[in-house]
């Protein structure tokens, strides 16, 4: 929530920069119950807990004698909150924010011993040779490294940038963004008080855009060395997503947001709709049209056909199914498998999978011709397929899972109404 981003955008809303982080925060906050997301903790890096840890944190490297005060200059790219070289520019733009001037800084501030963290950092991703996925970003990261690190900038002087964290013992500085930022990975679980839950949960696995992964699996891996904390678990890297081969931009008005998705598809819809588009670690680029398709194939006439098609039939059998619970406690292993692998697109096509087969046997075995208990014979496979696959929807879509389950994991099954309504 701290940078020279923030700061500049807040004066030029008139707003005072925690006013203005406020806002936003609340906006992202809405998502949770928007897309019925569940998580431990909303962490914003302005609450008085993190602004101590990373206090303490900067402390812990100070004492290893890793940061340090000098004069310099460089281009500071205000959208990536990063410093540029040459090497990296096109035409003298940042490639990521083109329309965004270079600033010039030219100050004495703290630094960081990044360089000393060569050897170490690659010795890490030798040893630890999955730590970046995919594998094109582990190679990318190391190559990085290998061509060797220079020190950066950890704070900023206070007098031109007064939105930060104060810098222990030095309230002529504020910390440089990134350094305060990537410290919420492990404030956020109390640290450095509750030592509890870090040791539970510490070391972790991260997910972050591909535009950050220098800061994440570098800068941030190396800060940790010199607090001699544990790096990261592993590092979950992905694509961006364009629409219809451009970015998404205001400007241009082809900006799809998560409410006009829920609002058209609904929440598990919007859901699927985006654990489904592809591999979550490359560029996507969609269109309105094919989320119209996917939605009306996979989830209005299929998952939502199907389950209400066996569900029909299983009440007109009007007779008592078995329920084996023991078969119930998992998710499937070809589902699970996926899922260990970042790969939501595949673990959500095994389930289809499974689908797309009890829709062939339907129509081969023709169930609709038979009756009482010759047709619950004939269901019995069916419904406990579909039992399966709402175990194995509860990740992706929890909504539509509960349904299914509080229908089919009883002996007696009822017609079930449409899950998802078909598109105007």
């Amino acid at each position: 929530e701290h940078g020279l981003k923030i700061y500049q955008e807040a004066v030029k809303a008139n707003q005072q920069p925690q006013d203005y982080v406020d806002l936003y925060a609340v906006k992202f906050d809405e998502l949770k119950s928007l897309l019925n997301l569940s998580y431990t903790n909303f962490i914003r890096t302005t609450d008085e807990h993190h602004i101590a840890a990373a206090q303490h944190f900067w402390q812990m490297c100070m004492d290893q004698g890793d940061i340090y005060k000098k004069e310099y200059k460089i281009k500071y790219c205000v959208g990536c909150e990063l410093e540029k070289t040459d090497s990296e520019l096109q035409e003298g733009k940042c490639p990521l924010h083109p329309n965004k001037e270079l600033e010039i800084i030219e100050e004495e501030n703290y630094f960081f011993r990044f360089s000393k963290y060569q050897q170490p950092l690659l010795d890490w991703y030798k040893e630890h040779p999955d730590f970046v996925q995919p594998s094109g970003k582990m190679s990318e990261i190391k190559a990085f490294v290998a061509k060797g690190l220079q020190d950066f900038s950890v704070s900023r002087l206070a007098s031109k940038l007064p939105w930060g964290i104060p810098v222990p013992g030095d309230d002529l500085q504020v910390m440089y963004v990134w350094f305060d930022a990537l410290i919420n990975y492990i404030s956020t679980l109390g640290w450095p008080e509750n030592t509890e839950k870090f040791v539970q949960f510490w070391p972790g696995v991260q997910i972050a855009g591909k535009d950050n992964l220098r800061q994440q699996s570098a800068m941030w891996q190396a800060m940790l060395l010199s607090a001699k904390l544990s790096p990261s678990q592993q590092i979950l890297i992905n694509g961006f997503i364009s629409v219809a081969g451009a970015k998404m931009s205001k400007s241009l008005g082809n900006v799809i947001s998560p409410t006009e998705m829920v609002k058209k598809y609904g929440v598990d819809g919007t859901r699927f709709l985006l654990l489904d588009m592809g591999p979550v670690h490359e560029d996507i680029d969609l269109t309105r049209e094919q989320l119209d398709t996917r939605y009306s194939s996979f989830l209005a006439n299929g998952l939502g056909n199907t389950v209400s098609r066996i569900a029909a039939l299983a009440a007109k059998a009007n007779c008592q199914f078995s329920i084996d619970n023991s078969q119930l406690n998992q998710i499937s292993q070809k589902v699970r498998e996926q899922l260990d692998n970042y790969r939501f697109d595949l673990a959500l096509s095994e389930i289809w999978k499974t689908l797309g087969e009890i829709d062939k046997e339907i129509e081969t075995k023709q169930p609709w011709k038979l009756e009482g208990e010759q047709l619950g014979k004939a269901l019995t496979p069916w419904v406990e397929a579909i039992r399966q696959i709402g175990f194995d929807l509860q990740p992706f879509l929890p909504e539509t899972a509960e349904k299914i389950l509080a229908q089919f994991n009883q002996s007696a099954i009822s017609k079930l109404p449409g899950m998802f309504p078909r598109l105007p």
